[in-house]
């Protein structure tokens, strides 16, 4: 190689200029974006609705609106099966009290709805949990929820009933999920 063919290198602000003038400044500007006339005027979230809707999303909101829904629905519920049951049968041939019938009425109730707010509590929690560590949110997720309410509220009458209640309350699950995304 003669003198003139020598290698050279660059230093360091020609490497700069160099890059600078094939790939371009490094600054994007918001002015450049182009958004189709069809999807509107782009709004951008700030921190504070990005806070809320996180909040909104979380599984302990969840769980607590599923909690306070599944009461609702509960008492409803219990409240409609108490007014159609039976009234308790006493020895005596006396007819029941409007006080005895209410205090009746409210125990079921109650009953109902506490019920209906720890299994919704319990299922969306395990629910929520479950596509949260699965990172997917498909039919499996509530199969899966299902399977582990109904073997914790099963567990209570032993493991045999733990079981049975796993697989019925995940085949319960699976066919609710199915009918609901089918539809739409």
């Amino acid at each position: 190689m003669s003198d003139s063919q020598e290698k050279r290198s660059l230093t360091i602000e020609e490497w700069n200029y160099l890059t600078k003038y094939f790939v371009g400044n490094t600054f994007r500007y918001r002015d450049n974006i182009i958004i189709p006339k069809g999807v509107g005027p782009l709004q951008i979230k700030t921190n504070e609705e990005k806070m809320v809707e996180t909040f909104f999303e979380s599984c302990a909101f969840k769980s607590l609106m599923s909690c306070v829904v599944g009461y609702g629905l509960g008492a409803a519920i219990g409240l409609f099966s108490s007014s159609m049951g039976p009234a308790s049968v006493t020895d005596t041939a006396e007819p029941q009290t409007a006080r005895q019938v209410f205090r009746e009425m409210k125990t079921t109730t109650l009953g109902y709805a506490k019920n209906f707010a720890v299994i919704g509590a319990l299922f969306s929690g395990v629910e929520c949990i479950i596509e949260s560590s699965r990172g997917k949110s498909d039919w499996k997720n509530g199969t899966y929820a299902g399977a582990v309410t109904g073997g914790l509220i099963g567990l209570r009458a032993g493991v045999k009933a733990g079981v049975v209640g796993a697989m019925g309350f995940a085949a319960f699950s699976t066919a609710i999920d199915y009918y609901m995304h089918s539809r739409f």
